[in-house]
């Protein structure tokens, strides 16, 4: 991967604004400079055309970082997990899946920075099952929905009304109520205390259309697929396995051509086969979803 040795970085000694203020120097790319840049990466390990790509998104890396604050951690180091998470998307983004860079960016952003704030909390034993992952970065928005806004216990029916929708217990509720509380950062507050820059809080919050909980839902669910997907293949024989494994789940796929020359049999043979195990895998996968009560796979 590339160097980012000089990458700029932010620190509490530096101040937030300032560092806010270097990283909107990068300019943003056009989606033809974009898709000419991760193809110079992937197709020739370009380093500055990943360096550029990287850069041209720290802007989007810092407001989502910006919007889970309230954690108690250093906001400096929120985001530098936030650019951590933007370098592993960068390093394997496809351009040729034909959505943005941003797009694709966004959820190993908010990956990286919700597995810092799950460690860092880890010292206080919050609970790691997906339920309690839900209530931990939802909490606020709960309240605030129910106009539970005031500090200190909620009130039962507060409670009540959290755990129900939030699938979680009273105790859990309570609990996590407590952790959390007295953390929030006035949002008219200006970022940094170098006295330079002007930028609050609220200038930098993350788009209310993004929701954490549903990040740890998918990835769940992604993992349950995943499952089902192993036990599915076990309908297919060995060639059909392997003609649909080197076609379709291959990083790179193995062309019809090749397959052909591999079993000595026709490149329409070969296609023949790969639709086949393709319709009984699909079919197989929509039965274990039902049973595990997922929503069919498309």
């Amino acid at each position: 991967m590339a160097n980012y040795a000089n990458l700029p970085a932010p620190s509490p000694e530096a101040g937030l604004s300032r560092y806010l203020q270097e990283i909107r120097k990068f300019p943003l790319l056009e989606p033809e400079e974009e898709y000419m840049l991760a193809k110079r990466w992937v197709e020739q390990e370009d380093t500055e055309a990943a360096h550029r790509m990287v850069t041209s998104h720290l802007r989007l890396a810092a407001k989502i970082a910006m919007g889970y604050r309230g954690y108690g951690l250093p906001q400096a180091e929120v985001i530098s997990e936030a650019n951590v998470g933007l370098m592993q998307a960068v390093k394997r983004f496809d351009p040729e899946k034909g959505f943005r860079l941003a797009t694709y960016a966004m959820w190993w952003i908010r990956a990286s920075i919700q597995e810092y704030i799950l460690r860092s909390w880890s010292l206080v034993k919050l609970g790691t099952t997906s339920a309690q992952k839900k209530l931990f970065f939802n909490l606020r928005k709960a309240k605030s929905r129910i106009g539970a806004l005031e500090e200190g216990d909620l009130r039962p029916e507060h409670v009540e009304k959290i755990a129900t929708d939030l699938g979680v217990t009273h105790d859990e509720v309570i609990s996590m109520n407590r952790r959390l509380s007295g953390g929030d950062a006035s949002l008219n507050a200006t970022v940094g205390s170098d006295g330079e820059g002007t930028m609050q809080w609220q200038d930098w919050l993350e788009d209310e259309s993004a929701d954490q909980a549903g990040d740890y839902e998918e990835r769940d669910e992604l993992e349950a697929r995943r499952g089902m997907l192993v036990q599915a293949m076990d309908v297919l024989n060995d060639r059909e396995k392997d003609i649909l494994t080197q076609r379709r789940l291959a990083d790179k796929p193995v062309t019809l051509e090749d397959l052909s020359g591999q079993y000595d049999v026709s490149r329409e043979r070969i296609r023949q086969i790969e639709v086949r195990a393709f319709e009984k895998l699909q079919k197989r996968m929509r039965d274990l979803a039902k049973d595990q009560g997922l929503l069919s796979p498309v």
